[in-house]
This record gives structure tokens, C-alpha cells and sequence, in this order.
């Protein structure tokens, strides 16, 4: 016998005209037992006591010590105290004292209809990308009815990379619900919380796109998106651990994969089947994506340094050197940047995602003067080079003073070098090494100090007598 309030129910029932077979199926009881309970010879329920009740003191203290880890004190004890008390004595003892606080109980449930919702959410993992463990923001969205999971990672998570990783998730979904909860994020959220929450403009005419509506639930109501949250544990455990990836590109392309022949294979108790096989049957309440949607990309005007780089999340990128001070637009998205001059492309790079005070060259953006060898590098270079070790170490320092605008400068001094004798030309370029002159302007009025009394006679002007 359980309980008086199963004996009432028994007795309720047989009053009622149910059959003792059909009390027995309901209540699960035998029938044996009914039949004492109806005629009065049922047992009382009796507590027992057990012989480990006197612990009690020792347990709470115990208790306390251990953080309430039930197999730590068992240990204690044994190894302390000398008492070998068996786990499933220890833990009906900790029940009866009431150590532990109650558990929360349901108080209720949501029902999804399908096609109607998607929740969305992001949480921070760390992850290994290169051997190197790095922070990383996880994306994920799951459909309420068919429980469909995707997710995807990010160094960062700001507005632009939210764009990003909605459009790549309606994508896998293949359509669009009609709402996405989120919480009370400013990524999303301009202003207020909960129903009163403002979607940021640029996030709601992104979300009109595709004909869904962002909504944040309650403060303190995060069981509103209970889908999305419990899906973080599980990619933490049963994703990430073991894993070392390549790059951010391998992380997501293996998330992606993870989502196809995990996720979104495995039996949901909830549903009795897999989240594939219900999303075959929420697909047709799901709106259709749109027939044309735009590129997501961050568009920055930068002004190109006299070295021939534009800086983008302060890490740079090169461009032709004849746009050394040119005004260029510089186009990021999630793997590349594109830059663009005269609305014409000019140069794409891979992006340096994470990475600080980066640097990335393209062949052929910018000419090399002089090799790290050393040796001649171009034929303007040979025309310069092996004249004199002057004006060897003279090239040298004008390259290195003028790094973007070396070859216009080389340029000039070839044409000094042809434009005036060879002996004026050579003083000239000694003089200018020694003082540190490397402005060509200067270094040809040098040489004009040397040739002038060869070239030009000067009168003597002799004196006024008056």
C-alpha cells in the first residue's frame, strides 16, 4: 500500500462501478491489493527507520563541507569515521533532511505550431583553431516545431555578423517563419525589452527580406527560448571537445556537417522522430525565400597610405601603388575584402579575421626595388647600380626614405645621371650621401655648384670708382 490517498481513490472507484481489473490497470496496483484495500484488511503504511539516522549530524556537516556531493562524503565516511554506509542509504538520508532545495517543478508547456517560429541565440565557446584555443561567439537558430538546428561561429558578434549568419541559416533551412524570438541583445535590440523591445532599423528591414519579424521575450523569461538554449550544452559536449580545426572557414564547414549527420539525424524524445523527418512536415507552413537577395558586406571609405595599404580592423591590405593617396571603397565580408577605385575592382583579399595589426601584400601591387639578396631587381635598378659605391648606398637610401614613390624618384635620378657630367654627377651624390640630402631637387643643385665654373664664365665686375 502506498498512501491513504490511494486507498481513497480505490474505494472511489469500486463506489463508482469500475471493476477491480480496470482499478488495477489505472491506479497500477495489484489486485490482491485492492481487494485488502476494499475489505478493510490492508495494511497501514508504516515509515521505516534506519540504523544510519544517528549520522544524521555528522551528514549535514558533511554535507556542507562537500558542496553537497553525496559521493565525496560516502568516501569521507569510510576513510574518517569508519562508517561504511551504502550510497543509497547516504542519499534517502539526505532526502529525509532536507538538504537538498526542491527541484523546480514544469509548470507548464509551449506548443509551437509549425512554420511559425524559429529561435535564435548566441553563446561563447572556446574553441581550438590552429593548435590555439580562441574565444568564439556560437550562432545558432533552431525551428520550434521541427527542432532543425544550425550554428555557426565568429570571432565577434555584431550586427553585420548577425546578417551574415541569419542569411546562411534561412539558407540551410531552405525558407523563412514568420517570427524569430531572440532575447534582449542590443545586437538586435535598439531600445526597451521584452514586448517593448525596438528592433534595430537596419536589423528589421533585414528580417523584411524574407517576410519575418524579430520579437525578444521577458526579462527573466528565458524558458521562452528554451530550444535554442539547451542546444549550446550539447554542441559544447558532443561537438567541440577532440576537435582542433584549421581555420574559421573548416570550423563552420564542419558545424555545417555536424547539424546534417548529427544534429538533425538523432530521435527527439519530444517528437519520435528526427528533426529531418518533422521538418518534412513543417516545410509547407514555412514561407519561401525571396527570389533575389542582396550581398551582405560592410562598405568603408579609406584614404590608401604613402605605402600602399588600406587598413580594415586594423590590420592592412595592399592595392597598386599608383593609388597612393587615392580615396578607395573597401567592401568586408565574412571571408574576404574587396577594394574598389572608380567603382572598378582593384584588389581582394582573404580576410585576416583573427588577427591585429596584420599585413597581407599581392604580387605585383607594389615593385620591388632592390632584392633581399641584394642583387638587382629591375632594369632601372641595373642602370643606377655599379656606377660608384656612392651612389650604390645613395639608391639604397632613397629606397628606403621613399617607399611608395621609389620608382619616381629613381626615375629622376637616372635622368640626373644622364643630364649632367659624370665627375659633377659623382660629387654631387658624395656631398648629398654625407649630409643625409635626399630630396633630388636639392641634390641637383648640388651638382650645379661643381659644373658651374666649367660651363658658365662670370664676369668679374669691377668696382665704381664714383
Amino acid at each position: 500500500m502506498r498512501n491513504e490517498a490511494d486507498r481513497q481513490a480505490v474505494i472511489a472507484m469500486n463506489a463508482a462501478g469500475q471493476s477491480i481489473r480496470q482499478i488495477s490497470r489505472i491506479m497500477k496496483m495489484s489486485r490482491k491489493t485492492i481487494r485488502r484495500i476494499l475489505t478493510g484488511n490492508a495494511p497501514d503504511q508504516v515509515e521505516r527507520s534506519s540504523r544510519y539516522d544517528a549520522l544524521a549530524p555528522l551528514v549535514c556537516e558533511l554535507f556542507t563541507r562537500f558542496a553537497g556531493n553525496a559521493v565525496l562524503i560516502q568516501h569521507e565516511l569510510a576513510d574518517q569515521y569508519g562508517h561504511h554506509v551504502p550510497y543509497a542509504s547516504l542519499t534517502r538520508l539526505v532526502r529525509s533532511l532536507n538538504l537538498r532545495p526542491e527541484k523546480t517543478k514544469r509548470s507548464g508547456t509551449f506548443t509551437y505550431a509549425p512554420g511559425r517560429e524559429a529561435q535564435h541565440d548566441t553563446s561563447p565557446h572556446r574553441v581550438v583553431i590552429g593548435a590555439k584555443t580562441v574565444k568564439a561567439q556560437c550562432a545558432s537558430m533552431v525551428l520550434a516545431n521541427s527542432r532543425l538546428l544550425f550554428f555557426q561561429y565568429y570571432p565577434r558578434f555584431t550586427r553585420f555578423e548577425a546578417k551574415i549568419f541569419l542569411a546562411a541559416a534561412l539558407d540551410y533551412i531552405d525558407a523563412a517563419p514568420k517570427l524569430c524570438v531572440i532575447d534582449n541583445t542590443s545586437v538586435l535590440v535598439a531600445a526597451g525589452s521584452g514586448p517593448d523591445a525596438i528592433i534595430a532599423p537596419e536589423m528589421e528591414a533585414f528580417a523584411a527580406i524574407y517576410g519575418m519579424r524579430f520579437i525578444a521575450h521577458a526579462i527573466g523569461h528565458a524558458n521562452r527560448s528554451a530550444l535554442v538554449e539547451r542546444n549550446f550544452h550539447y554542441i559544447e559536449n558532443n561537438f567541440l571537445p577532440g576537435q582542433n580545426f584549421a581555420d574559421w572557414q573548416a570550423l563552420n564547414a564542419a558545424a555545417r556537417r555536424w547539424c546534417d549527420q548529427i544534429a538533425n539525424n538523432k530521435i527527439k524524445r519530444a517528437l519520435g522522430m528526427t528533426p529531418r523527418q518533422a521538418y518534412l512536415s513543417e516545410r509547407p507552413f514555412l514561407k519561401p525565400l525571396p527570389t533575389v537577395k542582396p550581398p551582405i558586406y560592410q562598405a568603408q571609405s579609406r584614404t590608401v597610405d604613402m605605402y600602399g595599404y588600406v587598413t580594415v580592423d586594423t590590420n592592412r591590405y595592399s592595392v597598386p601603388e599608383r593609388l597612393c593617396t587615392k580615396r578607395v571603397e573597401v567592401h568586408k565580408s565574412l571571408y574576404d575584402v574587396r577594394i574598389f577605385y572608380n567603382y572598378r575592382l582593384v584588389a581582394t583579399h582573404t580576410r585576416l579575421i583573427d588577427q591585429r595589426d596584420g599585413k597581407t601584400t599581392t604580387a605585383g601591387h607594389h615593385q620591388s626595388v632592390v632584392r633581399k639578396s641584394g642583387k638587382r631587381a629591375d632594369p632601372l635598378i641595373r642602370q643606377l647600380l655599379g656606377h660608384s659605391q656612392s651612389l650604390d648606398d645613395y639608391v639604397a637610401k632613397i629606397t628606403a626614405h621613399h617607399r611608395a614613390t621609389a620608382t619616381r624618384k629613381l626615375q629622376r635620378l637616372l635622368a640626373i645621371k644622364r643630364d649632367y657630367p659624370r665627375q659633377a654627377f659623382d660629387q654631387g651624390v658624395t656631398r648629398a650621401l654625407h649630409y643625409g640630402v635626399y630630396d633630388l631637387g636639392r641634390l641637383e643643385k648640388i651638382i650645379l655648384t661643381y659644373i658651374a665654373g666649367d660651363f658658365f664664365e662670370l664676369e668679374a665686375h669691377e668696382p665704381d670708382n664714383d
